[in-house]
């Protein structure tokens, strides 16, 4: 057995110790049930382990010794929103292989977080939210500048990048930087007389002054909320009803007497607690309470939120995206952003239906897509057996659909707008698999609510260009870049120097997208004992001048009668991702160009 996925139902009890008998298996999914107890040792010996999901079930207890050095061949480990206690063993660090994630959030974890961790691959973001952990946090390798989300939820941690220092730093601070504080002691002498301990104190005089001021002050301020307190409730007496004297609804003697008016000038917390369930689609006809009273099922994790399948009581289904806890003062940013996704209307891209903000909760509802993501579809889900290969004339209708798109970002919308993370996990499938745009403005939206590492910018005028000293390495600059998008692989060169947003890096990841439709493979290709990208990859095979089968997935060998349109489309795809933009082309020469392939081919 290589597989074994039991996520989703509602299995309860320990783990068995025969799990550990399992040697060949390489994907072990438990995810959302209701295991319970500790891990069992001989887990450890499934050493072939690449995908270990334990996520939201009662495991407690620590993890078996050895745990990270026996499964050093694990690129996906979630543990998050479990019960695992004790501390983080410190082999974790030779996880070598781990991608995307390392989830530990939400758990009982105590004690210091180990350095080892630094040593994990730097593009892996540490999930280590939620827990007990306490101490500093390490500086090195990939626990370097890692924002705070991703240690939130542990109030004993303290030094960079959290703001409360540690307590050496704040023993190691300087006497200069606290208040003045006079000695007990009498002065001695005459000569330092207003002197304490060689400062000069202030004369009486300057003391006499300050008392007399600050009772001045208080006057003047009972003064004018008294005037104002009259003026007010008089004004209210004559006139009801007109948002600040007596209630409309009846309730007689009951004064609102106010300085000011109950009208734009609100707090935001009275803003914020107006908003229910925000609709920003005409034909939104469920409410908050329907919402949360519905069925959910988890999706997908991200290091945006988690999404939900939620099935509402009239059997509309919908895909809810919760974004997180932080983020209380900046409502006025994200209600005028979600409005202006909400307005983008276009069949190849998911619309953003509703929001609800609250300070605790804040949730992004769109349609539900039903047929999976692009990249599943290509690929097929890690720990299923097999799953039915795209045929051409569905790849290339998929194409079309996303340039289209696109080209609507581009050209055709309010702004004129820049996706900036697409990628096929990105890009979903409807029910005559259709391709539909999604995560648009995603990015932004986290980083209003505070839910999510920083992300660029996918709005073309939201940001102004950010810069860095060139001395700066590669990953730290990624880290801004991308941020823990985990799209890196389909991004254009240029964006790791940090620049505005361009719609040529969307074009470019689209190149990205063809490259892997027509070739079946990943954008990172393995090539004996090294690791390149798949455009490089493309262009050492027609060096090498191999033939078009060695290049072309082998499940479109059904379609070879189409291979000259495949051929033309790789063309186009090499031109997407040419290493400078202005070499490459725009949406639309794109798109008329699939446009005409279509028409030859009828």
């Amino acid at each position: 057995m290589q597989s074994l996925v039991l996520y989703g139902n509602s299995l309860s009890g320990s783990l068995p110790f025969e799990i550990g008998n399992l040697n060949y298996l390489q994907n072990l999914d438990l995810s959302v049930n209701f295991f319970n107890g500790s891990l069992p040792t001989s887990l450890i010996q499934c050493k072939r382990l690449r995908t270990l999901d334990l996520n939201q079930n009662n495991f407690s207890c620590s993890l078996p010794n050895g745990f990270g050095k026996n499964l050093a061949l694990l690129e996906k480990l979630d543990l998050s929103y479990n019960n695992f206690g004790s501390s983080i063993p410190s082999d974790l660090g030779n996880l070598s292989n781990l991608r995307g994630t390392v989830d530990l959030s939400h758990n009982m974890f105590n004690g210091s977080i180990p350095s080892s961790l630094g040593n994990l691959p730097e593009k892996v973001y540490i999930d280590l939210t939620f827990n007990k952990l306490s101490g500093p946090i390490p500086q090195n390798g990939a626990l370097v500048n890692r924002g705070p989300t991703a240690f939130i939820g542990n109030p004993r941690l303290c030094g960079p990048p959290l703001k409360n220092l540690c307590s050496s730093d704040s023993e190691a601070s300087s006497p200069s930087s606290f208040p003045f504080l006079p000695s007990n002691n009498p002065p001695q002498g005459g000569d330092n007389v207003g002197k304490v301990n060689g400062r000069r104190g202030l004369s009486k005089a300057a003391v006499i002054a300050i008392v007399l001021s600050d009772m001045i002050g208080i006057c003047v301020i009972g003064f004018l909320f008294s005037y104002c307190y009259s003026r007010v409730c008089s004004y209210g007496k004559r006139k009801h009803g007109n948002g600040y004297g007596f209630d409309q609804k009846g309730s007689k003697g009951r004064k609102e007497c106010s300085c000011f008016r109950k009208d734009e000038s609100a707090t935001l917390l009275e803003t914020v607690e107006q908003y229910d369930l925000v609709p920003l689609d005409a034909k939104v006809a469920f409410d908050l309470d329907e919402l949360l009273k519905a069925l959910a099922f988890v999706l997908r994790k991200s290091g945006i939120g988690i999404v939900y399948k939620v099935v509402l009581e009239d059997g509309l289904t919908l895909a809810v995206r919760r974004l997180g806890e932080g983020g209380s003062q900046r409502f006025k940013e994200f209600q005028t952003e979600g409005e202006a996704i909400g307005k983008l209307r276009h069949p190849n891209i998911v619309t953003l239906k509703a929001y609800y903000w609250s300070v605790d909760e804040k949730l992004l509802i769109y349609d539900f897509i039903p047929n999976g993501n692009l990249a599943t579809a290509i690929h097929g889900n890690p720990g299923l057996v097999s799953s039915t290969p795209l045929p051409w004339s569905m790849r290339a209708n998929i194409m079309k659909g996303v340039a289209k798109g696109l080209l609507y970002l581009h050209e055709y919308s309010p702004k004129k707008y820049v996706h900036g993370d697409l990628k096929p996990s990105n890009i979903l499938l409807g029910h005559d698999m259709e391709p539909k745009i999604s995560d648009f403005g995603l990015g932004r939206l986290a980083n209003i609510s505070g839910g999510s590492p920083t992300l660029q910018s996918s709005r073309m005028f939201s940001d102004k260009p950010q810069h860095r000293e060139q001395s700066s390495t590669p990953s730290e600059v990624a880290t801004v870049a991308s941020a823990a998008s985990f799209g890196y692989n389909y991004q254009a060169p240029e964006v790791l120097k940090v620049v505005k947003p361009s719609q040529k890096w969307d074009v470019y990841s689209y190149g990205m997208i063809l490259l892997e439709m027509i070739t079946g493979r990943s954008p990172i290709v393995q090539v004996r004992n090294s690791e390149i990208d798949l455009v490089h990859w493309l262009q050492l095979c027609i060096e090498e001048k191999q033939l078009l089968s060695d290049v072309l997935d082998p499940h479109l060998a059904q379609d070879a009668e189409k291979e000259e349109e495949m051929v033309t489309v790789l063309k186009i795809a090499m031109t997407c991702t040419q290493s400078s933009p202005e070499r490459r082309p725009t949406m639309r020469r794109v798109f008329e160009a699939l446009e005409r392939i279509s028409v030859s081919s009828d």
